[in-house]
């Protein structure tokens, strides 16, 4: 696997991809199949030729060998078929500088190369050893950990509570959108004294409308008096004539008065 790193002003800058590269590639461990093959042929070219060994012994350390070799290709399997599992997976990738310091890199897994008995994993077009592997993250657990804490990050920002003002009322409607719209299980992931702070806030808010007119949603509140007025005067309703107890009118009265007075 070739190892490219980035120049700049004429020095090779070091990247977290290349720390966890050269560092698995630089480092042999154990004793491999490799290795133990040279120790036995050195055995059989360097042995007493007084007292050899015998074929029984050459038998057993040849099983040997080949008991190495099984384990060591079921070991890469496995290797190969754990780093499979994680393509798709957020993961997190710690790796150590040259100089001692530790960084961490996150990102989802995008494909897996096998490489000489090695898995890497492939994270933004960065190759890292699995061994460096730290944390496999959910991806709803961390979807709803960054988003508590962006609210955190927000309500921090906010000036002390006595100094909250109009300037303010976009920051804090801001976060009350972002806590509405968390689920009882995102919302899990906020400290009860950062949610009694966003509170606070939000009563502060109710305060600098009512002072400046405006209701708790900060629209304008409407005046009472702009209502429709009664009319006056709408209790006569036919406003003529009134009728008597036998609901004839007056008029009618005079009439039949008249007609009598003529006969």
């Amino acid at each position: 696997m070739a190892l490219v790193a980035p120049v700049e002003h004429g020095k090779i800058v070091e990247t977290e991809s290349q720390n966890s590269l050269a560092k698995k590639s630089g480092s042999t461990s154990g004793m491999d199949k490799e290795a133990f093959l040279q120790l036995l042929v050195a055995q059989m070219r360097y042995q007493d030729p007084l007292e050899p060994t015998s074929n029984t012994e050459y038998i057993s350390q040849y099983a040997q060998f080949s008991q190495v070799e099984q384990i060591q290709n079921m070991a890469a399997t496995m290797e190969l078929q754990r780093a499979s599992s994680l393509v798709g997976q957020e993961v997190y990738i710690k790796t150590t500088t040259s100089s001692g310091d530790t960084k961490y890199i996150r990102g989802q897994v995008d494909y897996v190369v096998f490489e000489n008995g090695k898995a890497y994993l492939a994270i933004d077009d960065e190759l890292y050893s699995i061994d460096d592997l730290d944390t496999v993250v959910d991806k709803t657990y961390q979807a709803a950990y960054d988003k508590a804490l962006e609210f955190s990050v927000k309500l921090n920002k906010l000036p002390v509570l006595g100094g909250v003002d109009m300037t303010d009322a976009k920051d804090i409607e801001e976060l009350k959108e972002i806590y509405e719209g968390m689920s009882d299980y995102e919302k899990g992931f906020l400290a009860k004294d950062t949610v009694d702070r966003y509170k606070k806030y939000v009563e502060k808010l109710k305060q600098v409308y009512a002072a400046a007119g405006l209701d708790e949603n900060g629209n304008k509140v409407e005046d009472p008096g702009d209502g429709d007025e009664n009319v006056a005067g709408s209790g006569s309703v036919n406003g003529g004539d009134e009728t008597d107890g036998n609901g004839d009118a007056d008029g009618d009265d005079e009439k039949n008065g008249s007609t009598e007075g003529a006969e």
